[in-house]
């Protein structure tokens, strides 16, 4: 019996060996995080591979790189830890459905008693005087628990992909924003450049009045604090210019030195794609109402929530377990088929029904408050980007007739009609009225920005986004009456 006993140990303990896993520590040092932060390179040669493969398949592997919006979301894309947050996140919510799905494992119950018989001479001679007793207890799910169980958390991995997506569409949106930013500081500088030649030309000729005697001192004091504030309107973009590199940098995550000496590409702002009456299009709208990330993120936890009801409900049946065993008992064997069951008799799992039920009327809430949001988001992109668009063309035919008046005063100088003080002073209006057409430009620039995240739709370029389920998904729930 010694031998029996010893034999089944060992292969229970072989069994338990061979399928533990051992954990490994990972340990975590802010030292080494944050020097592999600082590292970070828009050179590195895995990240060119990645960006050459999101933006140029066909290209070479040492073809260069463009640093325009495209790539730089790629990068971003490779790089920013909100994708690495949702990435692990989703990892988790694969993880819970292997959970989901698993067997509950049979729990064994060993019984050893050693000791007499309670009556003189009851155990029968060359009988060991001690009891037995190894049972094995499996649990049957029932009901369709293990369904609804996995269900439940195939749809919360649904929902964690679509988070990825959405984690994605904010990274593409941040860069694009700090990419305009850069951009209109840039062509701020441009035109105040301009401007300021006009000015120091503008001062020049009234100083030369002035000694002539055909100007007040008024007069050039008035064009000396012009000058001077433009010059501070210098400083301000320069500091612009740099706080949008900083901007752009934190939207990729690197460090801001990492686009030292980096070229970036902006021309994307200069020409963007004309939308024309594409910008009330029901087929987008609908689309960004039903197949959005977050929309079908939500819907997925909607659908995780009926799943959950479905579980709860199943609960208010019994649970059964079947435990065979065996048993020695001093000298005599006993076989044993042991059924136990739960007695719903007190509560029927009403609680956790009705919890349940409230948690999916408060997923079928929150999906239809995102979309009330998402028309509302839908609806202020459109109406900002059709005025913004109003606006600019009526900029550009302002800035149309003032370029009219230049070149007329243009030609008057050159035949004589005219002085050099008025010509400058005309070119000088132009040049301001080409900052107010700019300003105006960037507002409609903006509104097309806005009208790509409401409509999750790439207005801008090409989509560089990670994968998403592409399943076709339950439709969207009611609201209840």
């Amino acid at each position: 019996m010694k031998c029996v006993r010893g034999l089944l140990m060992a292969v229970l303990a072989g069994i338990l060996a061979s399928s533990c896993v051992r954990d490994q520590p990972v340990p975590l040092s802010p030292a080494v995080t944050a020097a592999a932060l600082e590292s970070r390179s828009l050179n590195d040669p895995r990240l060119r591979q990645f960006v050459l493969a999101a933006t140029r398949p066909d290209a070479p592997a040492d073809a260069p790189i463009r640093w325009d919006l495209a790539s730089l979301t790629a990068a971003a894309l490779y790089y920013h830890p909100d994708i690495a947050l949702a990435e692990a996140r989703l990892a988790a919510a694969e993880a819970a459905v292997i959970t989901a799905k698993q067997t509950p494992n049979p729990v064994v119950n060993f019984t050893n008693i050693v000791g007499q018989g309670l009556v003189a001479g009851a155990i029968p001679a060359g009988a060991a005087p001690l009891t037995i007793g190894p049972a094995i207890e499996l649990m049957i799910d029932t009901f369709g628990r293990k369904e609804a169980r996995t269900t439940e958390a195939e749809r919360l991995e649904a929902a964690a992909r679509w988070d990825l997506g959405t984690a994605g569409w904010q990274v593409r949106s941040r860069v694009r924003a700090a990419l305009l930013t850069l951009w209109a500081a840039d062509r701020r500088m441009a035109l105040t450049e301009q401007r300021l030649d006009l000015q120091n030309q503008l001062v020049e000729l009234l100083e030369h009045r002035q000694a002539a005697g055909e100007a007040s001192s008024l007069d050039v004091s008035r064009e000396r604090v012009n000058r001077a504030q433009i010059i501070l309107a210098q400083h301000d973009l320069d500091l612009a210019a740099a706080e949008a590199r900083v901007q752009l940098a934190t939207a990729i995550g690197v460090p801001d030195q990492a686009l030292d000496g980096i070229s970036l590409a902006t021309d994307v702002f200069d020409h963007p794609p004309g939308l024309g009456g594409r910008a009330d299009s029901s087929l987008w709208r609908r689309e960004a109402l039903t197949r959005r990330a977050d929309i079908q993120a939500s819907l997925a936890t909607y659908t995780a929530s009926e799943a959950a009801l479905k579980l709860a409900v199943a609960g208010q049946y019994p649970d059964l377990a079947l435990s065979p065993g065996y048993s020695y008992q001093y000298g005599i064997n006993q076989y044993q088929l042991n059924l136990t069951s739960t007695l719903p008799i007190f509560n029927q799992n009403q609680g956790a029904i009705a919890e349940a039920a409230a948690k999916r009327q408060e997923a079928a809430m929150n999906f239809i408050a995102l979309q009330a949001q998402v028309i509302g988001e839908i609806d202020q992109a459109t109406v900002a980007y059709r005025k913004s668009t109003q606006t600019l063309a009526s900029a550009n035919a302002l800035q149309a007739d003032e370029r009219r008046r230049a070149q007329a005063i243009a030609k008057s100088f050159a035949a004589g009609q005219a002085d050099r003080p008025t010509l400058v002073s005309t070119q000088m209006e132009a040049a301001v009225t080409a900052l107010s057409n700019f300003d105006a430009l960037l507002q409609q620039r903006q509104a097309l920005g806005s009208l790509e995240d409401a409509l999750e739709r790439p207005l801008y370029g090409p989509e560089l986004l990670l994968a998403l389920p592409q399943a076709p998904l339950p439709p969207p729930p009611r609201s209840s009456s």
